[in-house]
């Protein structure tokens, strides 16, 4: 039962080191859902405003051979450490160590004893948690990032950034200007009005009938929960090109965008039971966009950054 114990709580603290926090209530739900086209199943290329990606969780597109290959890590890599040796041989060793020590009982790396008891665990598990969250950062985030530059919103005028890296079996590279980030900037603040008036309809011209249905499930979970989401006054704060290309016939962007807003629940009496309305909070989500020959950018897939 002991050791049962200690490998549930080395779990929990490897899952709170690299897990992403609870998602917020805005339009989306936190969840990564969508298609977009043959790269539905392939992470996007990293930015600086989104390093990492989370895999599609719902999707109307069939995979033909899943190949979702984090991008966090190089090709070949493992567990997502693949971008330096140091990480992946000091980070294993600190993890497999700690966690080791916890699971046959002899505290953290051997140092710690059971004789703490439950207050032991707890401090071992927050050194786990603290020595990984450290090294994460430290090896792996600040990475440069392999497509896209600085932040479309900071620079709307500033001339066409460059192109997203194409994937050579996934179309032909899209050049993307300074009118299409105007765009995805503008359709970001019109998908979260729409939201907060639960009003499909002005969503409908906004985004793909794929990613209307789930914004539909969503604001329906929410009337039969007795709860409305209002989000209000959104910025994008920076974003930045991950990959644009077109094929069979359509084009697609995925841009990285890190937008501020304030973000408040409230129940049938007007009560907030999340949120705070004088408290702005930050996402970070890399969102697709598809447009047809003469049509304007519709939103196809939103994936959360990690």
């Amino acid at each position: 039962m002991r050791r049962s114990g200690f490998l549930l709580a080395a779990l929990a603290a490897f899952a709170l080191a690299l897990a992403p926090g609870l998602a917020d209530a805005r339009a989306g739900g936190g969840f990564s859902m969508g298609s977009r086209g043959s790269h539905t199943f392939s992470a996007p290329p990293s930015t600086r405003t989104a390093p990492y990606s989370a895999p599609m969780q719902r999707s109307l597109t069939q995979p033909s051979a899943p190949n979702y290959a984090p991008s966090y890590g190089a090709p070949g890599s493992s567990f997502g450490f693949g971008r330096s040796p140091f990480v992946s041989g000091l980070l294993g060793g600190l993890i497999g160590a700690g966690i080791g020590g916890m699971l046959f009982g002899h505290g953290m790396f051997g140092g710690i004893h059971g004789g703490f008891g439950f207050l032991g665990l707890l401090l071992q598990i927050f050194i786990v948690v603290m020595v990984v969250r450290w090294l994460w950062r430290r090896f792996v985030g600040p990475q440069p990032a392999l497509a896209g530059l600085g932040s479309f919103a900071r620079n709307p005028g500033a001339g066409p950034l460059p192109m997203g890296a194409a994937r050579p079996a996934g179309g032909q590279p899209l050049a993307i200007g300074p009118p299409d980030y105007a765009a995805f900037e503008a359709t970001l603040k019109a998908v979260q009005a729409a939201w907060t008036a639960h009003d499909l309809e002005a969503m409908r011209p906004l985004v793909t009938p794929e990613m209307l249905g789930y914004f539909a499930e969503q604001l329906a979970e929410q009337t039969s929960r007795g709860v409305r989401n209002v989000v209000s006054d959104v910025r994008l704060d920076t974003g930045d090109l991950s990959e644009a290309w077109t094929e069979s016939g359509r084009d697609y962007a995925t841009v990285a965008m890190r937008f501020s807003m304030t973000d408040v629940t409230r129940d049938g009496n007007g009560r907030i039971v999340d949120g705070s309305p004088t408290e702005r909070v930050s996402a970070t989500e890399l969102w697709t966009f598809l447009r047809s020959p003469g049509g304007r950018w519709l939103v196809s897939a939103i994936q959360q950054a990690r």
